[in-house]
């Protein structure tokens, strides 16, 4: 398969690839998903865990399930947007890690909201996903 997002941090913005995202995606043509944002819910409506560090991990787990769903991997997402209840320096280094590790490496676009709520009460985080499908 050929490589159809580039993924760029020019030496005229910071380094994000030391963070572990890229600065800018230029997707090739083709067919583009939008996957909605997802949260720590279960299909089978266990409880939320309480964490926000264990949320993010359910979180990332749902994503990759909804990006199996359409034939896609963690390298095909162009752009994620997670939205971190009540975001503080000190909340955001708690989602990194598991946020990051959603991704296998491949360091999609970035962009990080703090937000008021969510969906439902108990929500800490939520992401959502542009994704470039595979040819």
């Amino acid at each position: 398969m050929t490589n159809t997002i580039t993924r760029l941090n020019p030496s005229t913005l910071p380094n994000a690839s030391n963070v572990g995202y890229s600065q800018i995606s230029i997707v090739k043509p083709g067919r583009m998903a939008y996957i909605s944002g997802q949260v720590a819910w279960r299909p089978n409506g266990e409880a939320v865990p309480s964490s926000l560090s264990e949320q993010m991990i359910l979180v990332s787990a749902n994503a990759k399930a909804a990006l199996t769903a359409i034939g896609a991997a963690a390298q095909d997402v162009v752009i994620a947007r997670i939205y971190v209840v009540n975001l503080t320096p000190e909340r955001l280094e708690e989602v990194m890690p598991p946020f990051l590790a959603t991704f296998d490496g491949s360091q999609p676009c970035v962009t990080g909201v703090g937000v008021q709520a969510l969906a439902g009460p108990e929500l800490q985080v939520e992401m959502e996903l542009v994704v470039r499908l595979p040819d």
